[in-house]
């Protein structure tokens, strides 16, 4: 199997070059971000990640994880692992000192986080959901609640997961049926069952702290009688230490398609004791700080499995030899060229490249606005904060349907080796299916998108997104060089907004339009957003390249690169335009029970 390497030149370019996270940290008063400490920390979390991380995940698909009465082991190695994470201070890298962080900026941990899910996204996963806890706790929870667990989740002795899906429930939470008792001491009696809570129980921590949605007796119906409960494996001694065994116990591991290497649990309370965090019946307002975290974390492993699936793939079609280029031999003393040679071969390359580096930017664009959140003037807060509604959905549904079809295209660069295990490829498509999944499918993003941000703002939140296209448009329209990427952007700019006036117009009529059209939407969102963003870094490349560079190469590609994009990959926008235009008859016309027959 080819190793992985993590793409620092590519991170530095979106980071510094595309983003400039250097002043961007100065002017948020981040300084201890230095861009020495910067770079020491992606050299060192790129060698963790490569020689510790990366030549486990195989071993974690291979041996899973196993259940014996209610534990659960990990795979091979996993638990060690974790150990060096903790010791490194890995964990408390992006959080407050006040908890024992290291007080650097949160996006400093989203890059972190790229560089873990690419190389092992099922042992990443276990430290992911911790995060999620964390920022949870951090904003909602009391004074002793953040002593008591979130300093040992910053330290990394425990970790946090998320409880929400029922067996009857998945995104509609306003069914479920956990119930949480009121019990003498102020606690709660937590009684239910939760179903494919990612790293629910493990061997890797002292303790797991659950963050459970739960209803209260008196709850009202629905999603406004939602609470939310701390839950803790081991209830925690007066010394802060891990205690007594509470009433959660793992039941089984789900045996699922991919992410072997992680516990996917379902766990079963019996009278837990919980611990409320937030008001009463405002579980869902504070959950939702959980659930944008872990749809960004997300939109992640759809980077991960593109950068991992590039990486493979290139690797494998420099060196397998197949064939002859129809324009001559290109290497004449050997048998036949390397399948590089081929036109189709560099498309399922470049397209895996594109959007490779294409979702580095818009995750780190996205991991900026986090940082403006946490540090940023109240005007500043409220511009990122309003980035970031309208970005996440598309960032999380975009980015793990492009990531799961670079995916399947590494798989397809190898032929017939792909689909065996030896290679890793058919692992690697496995382990992305999932993500277009949870934290929301795709047709759930979307219909946050046009209808929560897009048509319930009055448009005002894509507005504000455009107008920044605009601007970088306007800025370019005399530069010769940029032409063939301005002239498109500001096509397809114009296209949002007229799709968006067409569809909400019919919404208007028929509700049904607005389902109708929201995936093709959100798709078509994310090449926009994505062409801004390759546009943008056209022209970096160039400028670099104008003014003399030696690193010319890298910058000669990132221009090809985005020659591609704009060229075979932004044209999708249209086949996803005409089928929002197409309407909601088409769909809706077929009685269901005419469906077959």
């Amino acid at each position: 199997m080819t190793d992985i390497k993590i793409p620092l030149r590519d991170m530095r370019f979106a980071m510094r070059e595309l983003l400039d996270w250097d002043k961007h940290y100065e002017s948020l008063g981040y300084e201890d971000a230095t861009p020495d400490l910067v770079d020491a920390i992606l050299e060192e979390g790129a060698k963790f990640c490569e020689n510790v991380l990366a030549p486990l995940n195989a071993v974690g698909d291979q041996q899973g994880c196993t259940w014996n009465d209610g534990e659960v082991t990990t795979p091979e190695g996993f638990k060690e692992a974790y150990q060096q994470f903790v010791e490194a201070g890995w964990p408390s890298l992006a959080h407050d000192p006040a908890h024992g962080g290291q007080g650097l900026p949160p996006s400093l941990g989203t890059v972190m986080s790229e560089m873990v899910g690419t190389a092992n996204w099922s042992w990443g996963m276990y430290p992911g959901l911790s995060h999620g806890a964390m920022n949870t706790l951090e904003a909602h929870g009391t004074d002793e609640q953040k002593e008591t667990y979130l300093t040992k989740l910053v330290e990394g002795s425990w970790t946090g997961t998320m409880c929400l899906t029922e067996p009857h429930c998945g995104t509609d939470l306003g069914i479920l049926r956990t119930k949480a008792e009121p019990n003498a001491d102020g606690s709660y009696a937590i009684t239910g069952t939760k179903i494919f809570i990612s790293a629910g129980e493990h061997d890797m921590a002292e303790n797991i702290v659950h963050i459970v949605l739960a209803r209260l007796p008196d709850a009202p119906a629905g999603t406004k009688g939602i609470s939310l409960f701390i839950v803790p494996k081991f209830l925690p001694n007066a010394d802060g230490s891990a205690g007594e065994r509470n009433g959660v116990v793992c039941g089984s591991l789900e045996h699922k398609m991919g992410i072997h290497g992680n516990a996917t649990a379902v766990l079963n309370f019996d009278g837990a004791k919980g611990f409320l965090i937030g008001p009463p019946n405002k579980g869902l307002n504070c959950m939702f700080t959980f659930m944008n975290t872990a749809r960004l974390g997300t939109a992640l492993q759809g980077l991960a499995h593109a950068e991992a699936g590039f990486q493979k793939s290139l690797a494998y079609a420099k060196d397998r030899l197949q064939m002859r280029s129809l324009s001559g031999p290109k290497n004449p003393e050997g048998p036949a060229d390397p399948i590089i040679v081929h036109p189709d071969v560099r498309r399922m390359l470049l397209t895996q490249k594109a959007f490779a580096e294409g979702g580095r930017m818009l995750i780190l664009l996205c991991a900026q606005q986090v940082d403006r959140l946490q540090k940023g003037s109240e005007e500043d807060k409220k511009d990122a904060d309003d980035l970031l509604a309208f970005l996440t959905p598309i960032a999380k549904a975009f980015l793990t349907e492009t990531g799961l079809e670079s995916a399947n295209l590494g798989m397809q660069c190898f032929g017939g080796h792909g689909y065996i295990a030896e290679w890793g490829m058919e692992q690697n498509v496995r382990d992305a299916r999932i993500s277009t999944i949870y934290e929301g499918t795709t047709g759930v993003q979307a219909l946050d998108l046009l209808g929560r941000k897009v048509l319930m703002s009055q448009g005002e939140l894509l507005r504000k997104f455009t107008k920044v296209m605009h601007k970088f448009c306007q800025a370019e329209i005399d530069n010769e060089a940029l032409a063939p990427f301005v002239t498109k952007l500001q096509e397809l700019n114009k296209q949002w907004g007229d799709l968006t006036l067409h569809v909400g117009g019919k919404a208007m009529e028929n509700p049904e339009e607005v389902g109708a059209a929201s995936v093709d939407y959100l798709m078509f969102s994310g090449y926009a957003v994505q062409g801004y963003l390759w546009a943008r870094a056209a022209k970096i490349a160039n400028d670099k390249l104008a003014a003399g560079t030696g690193e010319a190469d890298f910058y000669r590609a990132k221009l090809a690169t985005a020659r591609f994009y704009f060229d075979r990959i932004l044209p999708r926008t249209a086949s996803h335009a005409a089928a929002m235009l197409s309407g909601a008859a088409n769909l809706m016309e077929l009685d269901a029970e005419h469906f077959a027959f």
